[in-house]
Protein backbone atom coordinates (compact mmCIF):
# COMPACT_ATOMS: atom_id res chain seq x y z
CA UNK A 1 0.00 0.00 0.00
CA UNK A 2 1.09 3.43 -0.64
CA UNK A 3 1.84 5.83 1.85
CA UNK A 4 1.09 9.69 0.38
CA UNK A 5 3.48 10.91 2.90
CA UNK A 6 6.35 9.36 2.16
CA UNK A 7 8.43 11.00 0.07
CA UNK A 8 9.77 7.75 -2.32
CA UNK A 9 6.46 6.61 -2.75
CA UNK A 10 4.82 9.97 -3.63
CA UNK A 11 7.68 9.95 -6.31
CA UNK A 12 7.15 6.60 -7.09
CA UNK A 13 3.31 7.66 -8.01
CA UNK A 14 3.93 10.85 -10.16
CA UNK A 15 6.66 8.48 -11.88
CA UNK A 16 4.41 5.76 -12.81
CA UNK A 17 1.33 7.74 -14.05
CA UNK A 18 3.23 10.04 -15.79
CA UNK A 19 4.79 6.61 -17.73
CA UNK A 20 1.31 5.66 -18.05
CA UNK A 21 -0.26 9.04 -19.10
CA UNK A 22 2.85 8.96 -21.73
CA UNK A 23 2.04 5.71 -23.39
CA UNK A 24 -0.64 5.32 -26.01
CA UNK A 25 -2.67 3.33 -23.80
CA UNK A 26 -2.80 6.13 -21.08
CA UNK A 27 -3.60 8.58 -24.41
CA UNK A 28 0.38 9.78 -25.11
CA UNK A 29 0.47 13.06 -22.98
CA UNK A 30 2.44 13.64 -20.20
CA UNK A 31 0.76 15.20 -16.79
CA UNK A 32 1.15 18.67 -16.48
CA UNK A 33 3.37 20.16 -13.56
CA UNK A 34 0.51 21.12 -11.31
CA UNK A 35 -0.32 17.17 -11.32
CA UNK A 36 2.76 15.73 -10.83
CA UNK A 37 2.85 18.18 -8.06
CA UNK A 38 -0.22 18.33 -6.45
CA UNK A 39 -1.24 14.42 -6.68
CA UNK A 40 -0.03 13.16 -3.57
CA UNK A 41 -1.17 15.28 -1.12
CA UNK A 42 -4.94 15.71 -3.80
CA UNK A 43 -5.28 11.69 -2.65
CA UNK A 44 -4.20 11.64 0.90
CA UNK A 45 -6.72 14.36 1.51
CA UNK A 46 -8.80 11.92 0.31
CA UNK A 47 -9.82 8.73 2.53
CA UNK A 48 -11.87 6.89 -0.27
CA UNK A 49 -8.36 6.58 -2.07
CA UNK A 50 -5.70 4.43 -1.85
CA UNK A 51 -3.04 2.94 -3.90
CA UNK A 52 -0.61 -0.30 -4.53
CA UNK A 53 2.58 0.08 -5.96
CA UNK A 54 4.78 -2.64 -6.99
CA UNK A 55 8.30 -2.86 -6.71
CA UNK A 56 11.59 -4.38 -7.75
CA UNK A 57 14.11 -4.78 -5.31
CA UNK A 58 13.89 -0.81 -4.60
CA UNK A 59 12.57 0.32 -8.39
CA UNK A 60 9.04 0.78 -8.93
CA UNK A 61 7.72 -0.73 -11.60
CA UNK A 62 3.94 -1.01 -11.30
CA UNK A 63 0.84 1.16 -9.60
CA UNK A 64 -2.59 0.85 -9.31
CA UNK A 65 -4.83 4.22 -7.87
CA UNK A 66 -8.13 3.24 -6.54
CA UNK A 67 -10.82 5.17 -5.46
CA UNK A 68 -14.08 3.85 -3.31
CA UNK A 69 -17.65 4.59 -4.73
CA UNK A 70 -20.72 3.19 -3.28
CA UNK A 71 -23.27 1.01 -4.75
CA UNK A 72 -26.88 1.90 -4.20
CA UNK A 73 -28.23 -0.99 -4.85
CA UNK A 74 -26.24 -3.27 -2.89
CA UNK A 75 -26.18 -0.31 -0.04
CA UNK A 76 -22.27 -0.85 0.47
CA UNK A 77 -19.25 0.54 -0.75
CA UNK A 78 -17.70 -0.26 -4.07
CA UNK A 79 -13.66 -0.25 -5.53
CA UNK A 80 -12.91 1.20 -8.91
CA UNK A 81 -9.84 0.38 -10.18
CA UNK A 82 -9.02 3.30 -11.54
CA UNK A 83 -5.30 3.55 -12.87
CA UNK A 84 -2.99 -0.04 -13.40
CA UNK A 85 0.61 1.02 -14.93
CA UNK A 86 2.83 -1.25 -15.18
CA UNK A 87 6.30 -0.99 -17.23
CA UNK A 88 7.02 -2.16 -20.55
CA UNK A 89 10.65 -3.73 -18.88
CA UNK A 90 8.23 -5.32 -16.32
CA UNK A 91 4.83 -6.91 -18.22
CA UNK A 92 4.12 -10.04 -18.68
CA UNK A 93 5.50 -11.04 -14.80
CA UNK A 94 1.96 -11.16 -13.62
CA UNK A 95 2.57 -7.77 -11.63
CA UNK A 96 -0.65 -6.65 -12.33
CA UNK A 97 -2.04 -9.92 -10.60
CA UNK A 98 -0.25 -9.40 -7.76
CA UNK A 99 -1.49 -5.77 -7.18
CA UNK A 100 -5.36 -6.23 -8.29
CA UNK A 101 -4.94 -9.17 -5.36
CA UNK A 102 -3.63 -6.48 -2.44
CA UNK A 103 -6.43 -4.05 -3.77
CA UNK A 104 -8.94 -7.10 -3.47
CA UNK A 105 -7.88 -7.39 0.26
CA UNK A 106 -8.24 -3.69 1.14
CA UNK A 107 -11.52 -3.68 -0.98
CA UNK A 108 -12.74 -6.56 1.50
CA UNK A 109 -11.24 -4.48 4.65
CA UNK A 110 -13.38 -1.51 3.48
CA UNK A 111 -16.61 -4.15 3.21
CA UNK A 112 -17.00 -3.52 -0.82
CA UNK A 113 -18.80 -5.43 -2.74
CA UNK A 114 -17.32 -5.30 -5.77
CA UNK A 115 -14.42 -4.35 -7.69
CA UNK A 116 -14.84 -2.06 -11.03
CA UNK A 117 -12.65 -0.88 -13.42
CA UNK A 118 -12.15 0.45 -17.00
CA UNK A 119 -10.38 -0.93 -19.83
CA UNK A 120 -10.02 0.50 -23.84
CA UNK A 121 -11.15 -2.04 -25.87
CA UNK A 122 -7.94 -2.28 -28.01
CA UNK A 123 -5.94 -3.28 -25.02
CA UNK A 124 -6.33 -6.58 -25.47
CA UNK A 125 -3.58 -7.90 -23.25
CA UNK A 126 -5.04 -5.87 -20.03
CA UNK A 127 -8.44 -7.09 -21.02
CA UNK A 128 -6.99 -10.82 -20.61
CA UNK A 129 -4.76 -10.13 -17.18
CA UNK A 130 -8.53 -8.44 -15.50
CA UNK A 131 -10.60 -11.44 -17.11
CA UNK A 132 -8.25 -13.87 -15.59
CA UNK A 133 -8.64 -12.05 -12.41
CA UNK A 134 -12.24 -12.62 -12.63
CA UNK A 135 -13.50 -9.51 -14.21
CA UNK A 136 -16.21 -9.30 -16.42
CA UNK A 137 -18.37 -6.78 -18.75
CA UNK A 138 -21.38 -5.31 -16.65
CA UNK A 139 -24.85 -6.12 -17.36
CA UNK A 140 -28.04 -6.03 -15.33
CA UNK A 141 -30.27 -7.45 -18.06
CA UNK A 142 -29.28 -9.13 -21.44
CA UNK A 143 -31.66 -7.78 -23.10
CA UNK A 144 -30.36 -3.97 -22.32
CA UNK A 145 -27.10 -5.24 -23.09
CA UNK A 146 -23.58 -4.33 -21.58
CA UNK A 147 -22.68 -0.98 -19.73
CA UNK A 148 -21.35 1.69 -21.84
CA UNK A 149 -18.31 3.58 -20.14
CA UNK A 150 -19.28 7.24 -20.87
CA UNK A 151 -17.26 11.01 -19.58
CA UNK A 152 -17.94 15.24 -19.93
CA UNK A 153 -15.11 16.69 -19.32
CA UNK A 154 -15.64 19.60 -17.55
Amino acid sequence: MADYGNPAHACALVDLLDAYARDPAGGGTPLTDAVLAGLPAALAARPQAFSVIAFDGTRPVGLVNCIEGFSTFACRPLVNVHDVVVLPSHRGQRITQRMLARVEQEAIARGACKLTLEVLQGNAPALRAYEREGFAGYQLDPAFGAAVFLQKKL
